[in-house]
């Protein structure tokens, strides 16, 4: 699929496993054309990571479960004096424009502080290039995902730039010292808590026990306590994987920490990511001219879009794609609307999806046999504009509020 407006212009495609050969094809094919945009990835657990480039280079990357650990961690490992000012990071965040924050806040706090002497150059580097290994790190043990390449010719740095190929080999020779100590099918975003303190104690030395106690308190990940330990990943996750298997310490999930405040700037990243890149409008009509319309308008409107010509091939790809909502053509030949929005009812998946039918006729008695079928709606051909994303708005307030918490 690919889209333009005011100078954007967008590219999405599946990618099965994402490796760092199929990693480096992608950057460098980027960097040959000196592309400025975002590549945004989404996995099938409906995670987002975004790399931001200019000219073909990597300015930053976030995204993920761990968005905000990652950055506050990556603060304390390497701008330790930042995070012992914490609390005039909200004071901070309300100079900066929303047009500056064309790449994520962390980034544009980055920039600031340096601007301001608050940090060295070598240590905003250091922060940029450990979250975009970790980020690579975590991308690559994906299976399969859908890569969105969104150009911007208005993005701009003031940072480094970083060579894809470089953070990828260090990325990729993490994630082999990972596998090769048996420990690939745990996450470092998991966080160990003790289970069976007594057990434990009986187990380690006092002074051990004590250091365990102090920090195996389910509230910070492998990750987190390879900072605050000062070891790599790998070591102190082999350290712990001994208790792990013996039941007297579990690693559990833990959700990401807020962001500083719930600053205009943190929501329009959150909206721009979360919503612009999740939510998924189908449209299943027979006419090329109203698939095209239709996508340059959802396209517009920040929203990915996927059509299907074929009525009889309509449900096999809308099983496969699970969009949010879907424009559903009234007549097409061998099938028809109403028949599929039946079948759609049907099926678990599609109870509550909104469903608005399409067609050239306005007439009462097709009104209520669309109703009678499950339609959500209904709207006349030819589509206007302000009243497909009026549409799309109102059947999805609910879910885009969801994603732009």
């Amino acid at each position: 699929m690919t889209t333009a407006k005011d100078g954007i212009s967008h590219t999405r495609k599946l990618i099965k496993n994402f490796s760092a050969t199929q990693q480096k094809k992608l950057f460098e094919s980027l960097k040959q054309i000196k592309f400025s945009g975002q590549i945004i990835i989404t996995n099938s657990q409906d995670l987002v990571w975004v790399f931001y480039l200019y000219l073909g280079r990597i300015i930053y990357a976030t995204g993920g479960g761990h968005p905000v650990r990652r950055w506050r961690r990556n603060l304390a490992a390497y701008c330790p004096q930042r995070i012992a000012h914490f609390n005039e990071i909200q004071s901070e965040l309300t100079t900066i424009s929303a047009e500056e924050c064309r790449v994520s806040w962390e980034y544009r706090l980055l920039s600031l502080w340096l601007d301001q002497e608050k940090i060295e150059r070598e240590q905003a580097d250091s922060v940029i290039k450990s979250t975009i290994i970790e980020v690579l790190f975590d991308i690559t043990q994906a299976i399969e995902v859908f890569c969105e390449v969104v150009k911007d010719n208005l993005l701009s740095t003031r940072l480094s730039l970083i060579d894809a190929e470089q953070v990828i080999e260090e990325s990729s020779k993490l994630l082999t010292a990972w596998q090769q100590a048996k420990i690939a099918d745990r996450s470092p975003d998991l966080a160990p808590v003790i289970r069976q303190p007594e057990v434990l104690a009986q187990k380690t030395s006092p002074q051990v026990y004590q250091n365990l106690t102090q920090l195996l308190d389910g509230e910070h990940t492998l990750r987190d306590l390879s900072v605050r330990m000062k070891r790599d990943l790998v070591t102190v996750t082999c350290s712990l994987l001994p208790y792990v298997q013996l039941g007297l310490v579990q690693l559990i999930k833990v959700n990401d920490i807020p962001p500083p405040v719930p600053t205009p700037i943190a929501n329009k990243l959150s909206n721009n990511v979360a919503v612009s890149h999740r939510i998924l409008i189908a449209c299943i009509d027979d006419s090329p001219a109203i698939c095209q319309a239709m996508e340059n308008i959802v396209t517009n409107a920040g929203y990915q879009f996927v059509s299907e010509k074929d009525g009889l091939r309509a449900i096999a790809m809308l099983l496969s794609r699970k969009p949010d909502l879907i424009f559903l053509d009234l007549v097409m030949p061998n099938s028809n609307g109403y028949e599929i929005c039946s079948q759609l009812r049907k099926l678990s998946y599609f109870r509550h999806t909104p469903i608005i039918i399409l067609t050239g006729n306005d007439g009462i008695v097709d009104r209520v046999r669309a109703k009678m079928v499950g339609s959500t709606d209904f709207m006349n051909k030819p589509v206007q504009e302000d009243l497909v994303v009026e549409t799309i708005n109102k059947c999805l307030k609910q879910k885009v509020s969801k994603y732009a918490i």
